[in-house]
C-alpha cells in the first residue's frame, strides 16, 4: 500500500494527540490536527484565518464550510502525497461527507479509521486528572465533561457508522498505558501495509 490516509477517532480524553504523534512517526506522514490548522491560518492572517477568528472572538463555533475549506487546502499540499493522519476532523457526518468529496476530487482514498474506545467513566477520570495536571479549567467541571461526552456521542460518533460499510474502521481498546494502546494501533498497520 503506497498511501497511508488515516483518520484518528475517539472521545475527548482518549489520548488521540499522544497517539497521533507516535503514529505520525511510525507512518512517516504529516499529522494534521484541526487545532493546528486554525492556529496556522489565524497566525498567518489568511482569509480563512480571519473568518475563523471572527467566529472565535464571538465565542461561536467556526462553521463547517470554513473548517472544510482549511482541510481542503491542507490536503492539497505536496507533503500529503504518501499519506496523512487527520486528528479532530471529521467531527460530524456532514464533515465526513465533505472529506469523502475532497478525497474523490484529489484521487485519494481513506485507508484507515482508527477508533480509540474509552468508557465514559474512564473519560471522566482522565479529563479530571488532566485538569489538575495541566490547569485546564474546562476539564474540571463535571457538567462540562458530560457535555463534551454527549457532543462526541451525538455529533462525532455517527461518523463511525458512515465509515463502517467501507470496512476501514479499526476499534482499539484505549485502556492501558500509552505504549500498550500504541502496540494495539501498530498491529493494524503491520497487517495492512
Amino acid at each position: 500500500m503506497s498511501e497511508k490516509n488515516v483518520v484518528l477517532f475517539g472521545p475527548p480524553g482518549a489520548g488521540k494527540g499522544t497517539q497521533a504523534t507516535k503514529l505520525r512517526d511510525l507512518l512517516s506522514v504529516p499529522h494534521i490536527s484541526t487545532g493546528d490548522m486554525f492556529r496556522y491560518h489565524i497566525k498567518n492572517d489568511t482569509e480563512l484565518g480571519r473568518t475563523a477568528r471572527e467566529y472565535s472572538n464571538k465565542g461561536q463555533l467556526v462553521p463547517d464550510e470554513v473548517t472544510i475549506a482549511m482541510v481542503r487546502e491542507r490536503l492539497s499540499r505536496d507533503d500529503v502525497k504518501s499519506g496523512f493522519l487527520l486528528d479532530g476532523f471529521p467531527r460530524s457526518v456532514p464533515q465526513a461527507e465533505a472529506l469523502q468529496k475532497i478525497l474523490n476530487e484529489t484521487g485519494k482514498i481513506l485507508n484507515f479509521v482508527v477508533n480509540i474506545s474509552v468508557p465514559d467513566e474512564e473519560i471522566r477520570s482522565r479529563l479530571t486528572k488532566r485538569a489538575s495536571i495541566e490547569g485546564r479549567a474546562d476539564d474540571a467541571d463535571p457538567a462540562v465533561i458530560q457535555n463534551r461526552i454527549d457532543t462526541y456521542k451525538n455529533q462525532s460518533e455517527p461518523c463511525l457508522s458512515f465509515y463502517k460499510p467501507l470496512g476501514i474502521v479499526h476499534d482499539i481498546n484505549g485502556i492501558g498505558t500509552i505504549d500498550e494502546v500504541f502496540e494495539r494501533i501498530k498491529k493494524i498497520f503491520q497487517t495492512n501495509i
